[in-house]
């Protein structure tokens, strides 16, 4: 695995984190873990996007217009990763 796919791979993690301590504080939402959990996770995927994003570029194509020029054309397309192309 390549410093790309690693770096993608713990903001996945961190993002599905978030995503899950979310959907428990829908139903215990005075649990301050949780939450405490939450902010954490959450805390770590906007850090890990960021340094993605500096280094790989943008993720989606909205992210693409942060400098004036449309970045999103230049990334690998899906079809040129072998991994996605299966």
């Amino acid at each position: 695995m390549n410093e790309r796919e690693a770096l993608l791979c713990k903001l996945s993690g961190a993002q599905f984190a978030a995503y899950e301590m979310r959907l428990y504080l829908d139903t215990h939402p005075s649990d301050q873990r949780a939450l405490r959990s939450f902010r954490a996770y959450t805390e770590q995927a906007k850090a890990l996007r960021k340094e993605y994003e500096e280094k790989f570029g943008p993720i989606t194509s909205p992210d693409s217009f942060g400098d004036g020029r449309w970045d999103w054309i230049n990334a690998p397309w899906p079809w040129e990763n072998p991994k996605e192309a299966r």
